[in-house]
């Protein structure tokens, strides 16, 4: 039994004036193809899909060159029309050649935009088919934030989406992939598949799966796993970012054989989010940048340190708003991680003094430069995904972590790993939507979690109305229509 492994992944934020190019996807490691493709991201998708695959003694893999994540990470704008037509066609030339295969896995996104195509994910598996043949079995894993319609599962047979956020289960999905592709090929599963898409449209800050009501909606479709054997309900909440007709949330059930079971797992499932509408679409509180630090000063006064600011609407990673007023502020002590500026780290020099402006300039949300007056701590050569860093020490205890590209902290390793030790500081700022809760919240480590965001509806904010959408419809989506209801698709 022959199986391909490809990856093409990208969560595009189409409001960045920056494109995603061949270059971004090509660094050291990226593109990868053969085992280095299948030892890419042991802990994620690719590593849960290698590991079952190869329990099974008459199973052979083989990986096609892929790229791997662009360096930019998600601070990127749309991917361009040359970069997806250059690496699917990779892709497809390698199947192709190396086949015949009885089965293809492919590790995606799910929110990946693309210039001129409406829905890339789709036209990947489209493409995969031709190459393949319709006699191969075709699975994938996604992000819950895709933009999916019922377009993917047209062409191909299984998927399977992450249901937690922050994503604790991405490897899980890959074994559940591997294990299900396996048996489709063996004839033993006969995928039939139910897709209901519902239409609410939410910010990814709102969408914690670790309280309600975001928990109780994955908890409804786990219970529907639970209980049914060979039945998987996929839960995408949407990435808004991506002005795709397709965005907004998606509910996919996959059975085997059954079609009605499918059916009454989606309608189920999608009935339930819409019921609890409000609840999702208001899940978060967030505070102004100015409010937000006044309660971070306040906690510190009040001993409930560490105190968590995590910036979610910086989409960019070059945005100084949350940076300007910490300085203002009197506070020390304080960590910000990161504020990208390629420019800066180029020019910190270990040991040596630092004395200019960083951030800003690359849109109108991302605010004007700050100066930033200090010491170089430590730099970092890296040359892979996320480039370079630099640590500057600006007294009182403080420092700055100035970034080649946007950088979500999300786990306290992260910061170790620069040689910052987080408990040495009372207030540390961050730019995180909620990945950052795997490190900082679940751990115990923060006393105080504030989620900020500037006063203006840039374009990262939870106010989308204020966002210039020439492909999606907003008004087809609550809160900010008045649609009727899940639309079985």
């Amino acid at each position: 039994m022959r199986i391909a492994c490809l990856m093409f992944v990208h969560e595009t934020v189409t409001f960045l004036a920056n494109t995603t190019t061949i270059e971004d996807f090509t660094y050291q490691g990226s593109p990868a193809a053969g085992e280095a493709l299948l030892d890419a991201e042991p802990r994620s998708y690719m590593g849960g899909f290698v590991q079952v695959a190869r329990e099974y003694p008459d199973v052979q893999l083989v990986g096609i060159e892929s790229p791997l994540w662009p360096r930019t990470g998600s601070g990127s704008g749309w991917v361009t029309r040359e970069a997806f037509e250059h690496f699917t066609s990779v892709m497809t030339r390698e199947l192709r050649a190396q086949g015949p295969f009885d089965g293809v896995f492919m590790a995606l996104h799910g929110a990946m935009a693309v210039e001129g195509v409406a829905r890339p994910e789709a036209e990947l598996a489209r493409r995969v088919r031709e190459a393949v043949g319709p006699h191969a079995r075709l699975a994938a894993t996604f992000d819950p934030h895709g933009n999916e319609d019922a377009q993917f599962l047209r062409h191909a047979e299984l998927g399977f989406t992450v249901k937690y956020f922050p994503h604790y289960d991405g490897h899980l999905q890959g074994q559940r992939a591997a294990r299900t592709l396996v048996r489709a090929i063996r004839g033993a599963y006969s995928p039939v598949h139910a897709v209901v898409k519902v239409p609410i449209l939410t910010p990814t800050v709102m969408q914690w799966t670790g309280a309600s009501p975001w928990m109780d909606l994955i908890q409804r479709a786990l219970v529907w796993e639970a209980r049914e054997p060979d039945l998987y309900v996929n839960v995408f909440f949407g990435f808004p970012w991506s002005d795709v007709p397709d965005a907004g949330m998606t509910i996919q059930a996959i059975a085997n054989v059954d079609h009605g079971l499918a059916h009454r797992a989606a309608v189920d499932v999608a009935d339930f989010a819409w019921r609890r509408r409000k609840e999702l679409v208001r899940a978060a509180t967030i505070h102004s940048i100015r409010d937000g630090v006044r309660h971070a000063a306040e906690a510190v006064s009040a001993g409930k340190t560490p105190v968590v600011l995590a910036d979610h609407s910086d989409r960019s990673g070059h945005a100084t708003w949350l940076l300007r007023e910490l300085l203002g502020s009197g506070l020390r002590r304080v960590l910000v991680a990161t504020v990208a500026d390629p420019a800066a780290v180029d020019a910190a020099v270990p040991g040596q003094p630092f004395d200019r402006d960083v951030g800003g300039r690359v849109d109108e949300s991302a605010g004007e430069p700050v100066r930033i007056t200090g010491r170089v701590v430590a730099r970092d050569e890296s040359r892979g995904r996320g480039g370079s860093w630099a640590r500057i020490d600006i007294g009182g205890g403080s420092e700055v972590v100035v970034s080649r590209y946007l950088t979500q902290i999300i786990e306290l390793e992260q910061l170790r790993e620069m040689g910052i030790e987080p408990g040495a500081f009372d207030v540390i700022a961050i730019k995180s939507r909620v990945h950052f809760r795997r490190g900082f919240d679940d751990s115990g480590f923060a006393s105080t979690i504030l989620l900020v965001e500037p006063d203006e509806p840039f374009l990262g904010t939870v106010r989308l109305e204020a966002l210039p959408y020439r492909h999606l419809e907003i008004a087809r989506f609550y809160p900010y229509g008045d649609p009727s209801g899940p639309e079985l698709m």
